[in-house]
């Protein structure tokens, strides 16, 4: 199966989602940020891990935020 690929202006809205669910001092949510203003390889692998490592509900909560 392919790996879903994000966006930088994704990766932004799903911190600003993340930070309404988890907070804005929540480790995922400044990691999202910080890869969506960077666009590194390195912060978005490493915003990807702690947003994989997350509450299944806080993921789909995040992802259902996106959709609306």
């Amino acid at each position: 199966m392919e790996e879903l690929k994000i966006d930088r202006a994704a990766m932004g809205r799903l911190a600003k989602a993340l930070a309404f669910i988890c907070g804005p001092d929540h480790p995922t949510t400044v990691a999202l940020k910080a890869a969506a203003e960077s666009g590194s390889d390195r912060d978005i692998a490493k915003a990807r891990k702690l947003f994989l490592s997350l509450k299944p509900g806080d993921r789909r909560a995040a992802m259902a935020m996106l959709s609306d």
